[in-house]
């Protein structure tokens, strides 16, 4: 197969298609669980069994959203929600939720259920051809969950623009097989690029954790945090610190104030005390405070988060995992966001302390 290559002044960019036909996927991680409340709803739609199971005894959870978020085919919003989760949009009293958590467990997991829980992954190796003596990224973009495709654009374009002033290596690629040992070994940092929705198998799990505890470095933006429902624990809780929560919806974009708060970091240089930005406000589900170097919080005086109020509000940070170094941003649902001034300083400057591994990262105060 070609290969898609762009050339520029110090620039590397590929878009990378699978160089062979790859293997099917037999370790994604909820391969053999049971079914139950905490699945998945794409696993549940996708087994006819399950399905008829909740529409006998919980027929409202298929109208808490609109069915279009219920299509059994990622990406799909039916990948990031949990019957739990809809259960608890619907107000279904807790014996009723049991009940139905019981007659799913006892359904059995066959052998077309494991290849169908496992088709939304993949093992595709792509060919990798990157410049000696230039810092070089990949840019992730496999997503199982919500794409939203304006927001996924605009950054990449920002990230291409930044390499190209920087003169960084960079590769694109929407495959969770680049996630091999020897693959991340060449990349001095990995950008997660509003990935939505369990993406990785068990082993890319593994490669992927053990790179970035060995030193690797990690930038994530906007729909990265977790989702509404995540099913890798270190992901949310060690490397991002927090899960995503939700967001206002009435209205759904508003402008609020960011305060900066981490100026004697480097991923601060050269931003101002504050600024307006208009966008979707995220809320965590915990402050990441503990264990996290916040750069940045939203005053939420400045905009109406309603029931989301965290008081403290952290929207971009880092933290350092093992002897790698991680930066988060909350910032990004809008593609207008990607060109403001300030917030393409802070992604820049975050790339580059992320992909220097002489960079400091210390333990943050508690």
């Amino acid at each position: 197969m070609k290969h898609l290559w762009m050339t520029g002044a110090g620039l590397l960019m590929a878009m990378l298609p699978a160089s062979v036909m790859a293997r099917p996927v037999t370790d994604c991680a909820l391969r053999d669980a049971p079914f139950s409340i905490e699945s998945p709803m794409i696993d549940i739609v996708r087994s006819a069994p399950a399905k008829a199971a909740v529409e006998a005894g919980a027929p409202d959870v298929f109208t808490a959203l609109p069915p279009r978020f219920f299509s059994p085919d990622a990406p799909s919003f039916a990948a990031i929600l949990t019957l739990k989760a809809l259960g608890k949009m619907k107000n279904l009293p807790a014996d009723k939720l049991a009940a139905l958590d019981k007659r799913l467990r006892a359904l059995p997991v066959t052998a077309a259920d494991r290849t169908a829980r496992c088709a939304r992954y993949d093992n595709d190796r792509p060919t990798i051809a990157l410049p000696r003596g230039k810092p070089r990224l990949l840019i992730f973009e496999k997503i199982n969950g919500f794409r939203d495709g304006p927001s996924v654009d605009a950054a990449r374009a920002a990230f291409q623009a930044m390499a190209q002033r920087k003169g960084w290596a960079v590769v694109v690629s929407d495959k969770g097989g680049v996630m091999t040992p020897a693959n991340l070994r060449r990349f001095d940092a990995v950008i997660w690029n509003n990935i939505s929705g369990d993406v990785l198998t068990l082993s890319q799990r593994a490669a992927f954790k053990s790179y970035i505890e060995q030193g690797g470095g990690y930038v994530a933006v906007h729909g990265s945090s977790g989702d509404p429902s995540t099913f890798w624990p270190w992901y949310v809780d060690t490397l991002v610190g927090t899960q995503f929560a939700g967001h206002p919806m009435n209205p759904q974009f508003q402008d609020a104030r960011i305060v900066v708060e981490g100026r004697d970091h480097p991923v601060a240089a050269g931003l101002p005390h504050e600024w307006t930005m208009n966008d979707e406000w995220y809320s965590f589900t915990a402050n990441p405070r503990p264990g996290s170097t916040v750069l940045a919080t939203l005053d939420e005086g400045s905009y109406k988060p309603s029931a989301l109020a965290m008081g403290d509000h952290p929207i971009a940070w880092t933290r350092c995992v093992g002897k790698g170094r991680a930066f988060y941003s909350g910032i990004g649902h809008r593609p207008q966001t990607y060109a403001d001034p300030h917030y393409v300083t802070m992604l820049e400057n975050a790339v580059v302390w992320a992909a220097s591994r002489r960079a400091t990262c210390p333990v943050a105060k508690q």
